[in-house]
């Protein structure tokens, strides 16, 4: 069995397709590297890349888009829902196929350190692959946004992992890491009051006692007049989708909003959505086996 490894780095541009493009197109130059999916978000002015290969050819890809990304995207002029830090914001590696986590945690040392000598951009390690423990969760290393981390970086607390102890002129600074799998999931409400969708992402969030490997918080979609809580699951199947979908529309209840939808942002594991089903439709011993396309 090879070994395959999958990255998702996530870039600071998510309006400018000429720009989206030119990142991808560098992943698919890189033989042995398969570009499974590109989803852009034009409120939260970001895109999320996923695509998997072979350890060093993934990579090679992930350097490759960080390069274009930087020559491409100017963090002076971007502005988005979504945190970020950079133009390349965020580039984990998860362990897919004969790779343990370890060797991912190898492959992102290699690649921060690439990225600091070649790019010049300061980079932070995050997840199984943080160099202190205050960093090991992202929102952590992202504190203050780019805007605060311009300030904060001198700061020998919040010095780099790699690289100077400056933000690159337009680059910003950039976030490596190895992880398990991450679903990005998000809900809907049809409220245009962003503090109800804050209020709802407390109750549900890990760091306030809510649900264990949750991470949430409310924003507004400016363009949809429309609060959203926007959701990270780092262990779907330690708290499932559906149990945190129910209590966000419980809680929505309360103030007497509706969600109006959900969506998942880049790729999920098919046993993911298994599991939601089984909860909705109230099966009894059902087996993954029952899936037609399992045994094609």
């Amino acid at each position: 069995m090879s070994k395959i490894v999958e990255c998702v780095p996530n870039f600071s541009e998510g309006c400018n397709q000429e720009v989206v493009d030119a990142i991808t197109a560098e992943v698919k130059k890189i033989e042995g590297v398969t570009l499974l999916n590109v989803q852009s978000d034009a409120s939260h002015n970001r895109t999320v890349v996923t695509f998997i290969g072979e350890p060093q050819n993934v990579k090679r890809a992930a350097f490759a888009s960080c390069a274009k990304a930087t020559e491409l995207i100017n963090m002076e002029e971007h502005h988005g829902e979504h945190p970020r830090i950079g133009a390349t914001d965020v580039i984990p590696f998860i362990p897919v196929s004969d790779v343990t986590i370890e060797e991912c945690v190898e492959l992102a040392n290699e690649l921060g350190k690439e990225i600091a000598e070649k790019l010049n951009i300061p980079v932070y390690m995050y997840e199984a692959a943080a160099k202190r423990p205050e960093r090991i969760k992202l929102p952590d290393v992202r504190k203050g946004q780019y805007e605060g981390l311009k300030e904060a970086i001198s700061s020998p607390e919040r010095h780099p992992d790699y690289g100077p102890n400056h933000m690159h002129p337009t680059a910003g600074a950039t976030v490596v890491g190895a992880r398990q799998f991450l679903i990005a999931y998000n809900i809907n409400l049809d409220t245009s009051d962003v503090k109800i969708a804050k209020k709802i992402a407390n109750t549900i969030r890990e760091a306030k006692g809510g649900y264990k490997y949750c991470r949430a918080m409310g924003i507004m979609i400016e363009e949809r007049n429309m609060a959203q809580v926007t959701i990270n699951m780092v262990n779907y199947e330690g708290t499932p989708l559906h149990r945190v979908f129910e209590t966000v529309k419980s809680e929505a209840a309360r103030y007497g909003v509706n969600v109006i939808g959900s969506e998942i942002v880049g790729l999920l594991p098919m046993q993911a959505l298994i599991d939601t089903a089984a909860f909705y439709l109230r099966l009894e011993d059902f087996d993954r086996k029952q899936v037609m396309e399992e045994n094609i």
